[in-house]
């Protein structure tokens, strides 16, 4: 394979010799999932003194816990105050074969990666149709996910992004809606797991906002089986499911050590 830098800019070449990574040797960089993230990395991620960090970190905090709606906000607090929890989370990928594959190739989830149709037709039960089935119902979309902006390592910039796009991957296996109580179980989950704060303040807050039925609920059922779906499951970070499609729902459960709560 040659090297050729046409489709590169002076200022992207320059970032991947930083970086240590290949100056440009794809002719279509789009189309190789590591060159791609690195260059969506360099055009998103903004620079922040540590005042802004923490004027940012306290503004998004405050708007997160008033509004839970405010995915922004959310997003942009878990970038700021997450920076010991993807160091956990990379370290969970890099301990397992599938892990350490998704680190590597940094695969993206979204419509141009994804053949939604195909995910479509897959059989009834699948991993790849219960997902299809998921962004259907609840008329989400892969593409629904912000960008990183403010995760200065690349890497763990990368982690970040890809919990924001298994997230809903994270709701369609657990088979969790989108309603505050599934949100709230797969907030327990991912909190359990990743350790991310904005998981765990969302788990938390979440469960406050609950109408007297679904409390009932909550306490009875849901968060029983999400504390012992985040700490006896498989890390579910590290799955590359975008290998897993054809694999039946079922077995894919007992694979990862998930027990059925619907």
């Amino acid at each position: 394979m040659t090297t050729t830098i046409g489709k590169c800019s002076c200022r992207q070449i320059m970032y991947r010799m930083k970086m240590g990574l290949p100056v440009c040797v794809h002719k279509n960089v789009r189309n190789y999932s590591h060159e791609a993230f690195v260059e969506d990395f360099e055009k998103n991620h903004a620079n922040l003194s540590l005042l802004q960090r923490l004027l940012l970190t306290a503004g998004s905090a405050t708007i997160s816990i008033t509004n839970p709606y405010r995915g922004d906000m959310i997003a942009c607090l878990g970038e700021t105050t997450g920076q010991g929890a993807l160091v956990h989370c990379r370290d969970r990928m890099l301990s397992s074969d599938e892990g350490k594959r998704i680190l590597d190739e940094k695969p993206r989830i979204n419509t141009r990666t994804l053949d939604l149709q195909r995910l479509r037709d897959l059989p009834e039960g699948s991993v790849g149709k219960t997902y299809s089935l998921f962004l259907e119902n609840n008329k989400v979309s892969p593409d629904d996910r912000s960008p990183v902006q403010f995760v200065d390592d690349l890497e763990l910039a990368y982690v970040m992004q890809r919990y924001r796009e298994v997230h809903d991957i994270f709701h369609a296996v657990l088979l969790m809606p989108t309603t505050m109580l599934g949100e709230v179980s797969v907030k327990w989950v991912e909190g359990l797991q990743l350790k991310l704060p904005m998981c765990v303040a969302g788990a938390i807050f979440g469960a406050a906002r609950l109408k007297p039925k679904q409390r009932q609920l909550y306490l009875n059922y849901h968060l029983p089986w999400a504390i012992q779906t985040g700490k006896n499951a498989n890390f579910l970070l590290g799955i590359y499911f975008e290998k897993r499609w054809e694999q039946s729902l079922e077995d894919f459960h007992k694979e990862m050590n998930i027990t059925r709560l619907l």
